[in-house]
């Protein structure tokens, strides 16, 4: 009897996590406990109210962002919402500047309460952003798994204390793994400097955001980018100033810094059956002139160009940024020995000038992202990249102009003829 009625509890408790929607095997659901961790940290102080971005207030594009990054953030991701200077709208600075809350917990998401969080926040004080950036650090914790804090705000600190920059490079002393990436909605060179700062100090990146658009986008890049292995930490690099002198560099994410008129060069060693894919980006982390472009070259071993890649622009910019692509084919016999690797040198240049009064060092931050996959099968895919591999193309040419030739004088005796017939 008593085992019957233990059966019958247990089908009756079965039934009813079935009813609910609910059975053991779904408890388990969810993100890992590995899995990579997000806090969005959003400025929600009274200059939120501007109306600047596209013709609706900072707030109302955050907000609408938000929504966005939400509805497209994976199910692997463990995202959380901060906020700073949401609560207290008062101008007593002691309370202004602890005025940082944690709207939704980091943890799997649900997006219905995650966007009704965000829905009610209305600007209201100060702008703690130190404060914050410790309680997102908090936030996050240290059980396992990538952990990434995104900053989002209209302006600089304006509590002074925690320095935001002593804030962000404490936390990167403490060896967690932890990257602060930065957005501006405000363009003065104050809050420019101060996001760049905090960024840099533990490898992030800082993005001038002038359109809901580009806010939902980045933001959702970064939050993908939360995902990508460790191993794709930028490591440092000092490129030479000749091809000779260039230090080795393989697939990976790059760093180093490039004065005003400076070119530097890195070595990539490819296999046969290989394609080599290079971007380089420089960034303007200080007032610049308004024309500027970037090049980037690759160079074999005799000094010959093998294909280059290059862009320019005018006005206010943060990054300039150019790639390649350069496929070695395999040859007679498919080698992956390093013995018959290819050595290509690549050239990174840039054509940013800047009043007398701007500082020249450092040098510019370059980033320097290479790969290396497996090159296209057929001939003519390896003829479309750049003009030394361009034989297809220059036959299409040839034949092109040859058809054209031969149509434009059958019109014109067709021509002649008609006028002598006249």
């Amino acid at each position: 009897m008593i085992i019957t009625r233990r059966l019958a509890a247990g089908a009756c408790a079965l039934l009813a996590a079935l009813a609910g929607g609910v059975v053991p095997a779904q408890a388990a659901d969810g993100p890992s406990k590995d899995s990579p961790k997000v806090e969005l940290v959003l400025d929600v102080s009274g200059s939120m109210r501007a109306r600047d971005i596209d013709g609706q207030s900072r707030m109302a594009a955050a907000q609408q962002a938000f929504n966005e990054v939400i509805d497209a953030t994976p199910e692997s991701v463990r995202l959380g919402i901060r906020t700073l200077g949401s609560r207290y709208p008062g101008d007593d600075k002691a309370v202004g500047c602890k005025d940082s809350t944690q709207e939704y917990p980091v943890g799997r998401l649900d997006r219905t309460e995650a966007k009704t969080r965000v829905a009610t926040l209305r600007p209201t004080g100060w702008t703690p952003i130190g404060y914050a950036l410790r309680g997102a650090d908090q936030d996050l914790g240290e059980d396992g798994g990538t952990r990434r804090i995104v900053l989002i705000t209209d302006g600089e600190d304006s509590c002074g204390q925690p320095d935001p920059c002593d804030v962000a490079r404490e936390l990167a002393a403490k060896g967690t793994h932890l990257t602060i990436d930065t957005l501006g909605l405000a363009h003065d060179d104050k809050t420019r400097e101060q996001l760049t700062c905090i960024a840099e100090a533990t490898g992030g990146t800082y993005t001038t955001v002038r359109h809901t658009k580009e806010l939902s986008g980045r933001i959702k890049q970064l939050v993908r980018r939360s995902e990508t292995p460790v191993d794709d930490t930028p490591k440092p690099t000092k490129g030479a100033d000749a091809c000779s002198a260039a230090p080795e560099i393989g697939a990976g994410v790059w760093t180093d810094r490039e004065t005003f008129g400076e070119h530097r060069w890195y070595k990539v060693k490819v296999k046969p059956g290989q394609e080599l894919r290079a971007a380089a980006s420089v960034g303007a982390d200080r007032p610049v002139d308004r024309d500027y472009g970037i090049l980037v070259r690759a160079v074999g071993d005799g000094g010959q160009e093998l294909v280059r890649g290059s862009d320019a622009g005018n006005g206010r910019t943060d990054v300039m940024s150019s790639g390649l692509r350069y496929p070695v084919s395999k040859g007679k016999k498919d080698s992956k020995d390093d013995a018959d690797a290819r050595t290509v040198c690549l050239e990174v240049s840039h054509s940013f000038s800047a009043p007398a009064s701007v500082k020249r060092d450092p040098g510019l931050p370059v980033e320097l992202a290479v790969d290396l996959v497996k090159s296209p099968d057929k001939p003519s895919d390896l003829a479309a990249f750049g003009l030394g591999r361009g034989w297809v193309l220059l036959a299409v040419l040839v034949v092109t102009g040859l058809v054209a030739g031969l149509l434009w004088g059958w019109l014109a005796r067709w021509r002649v003829a008609i006028w002598r017939a006249n």
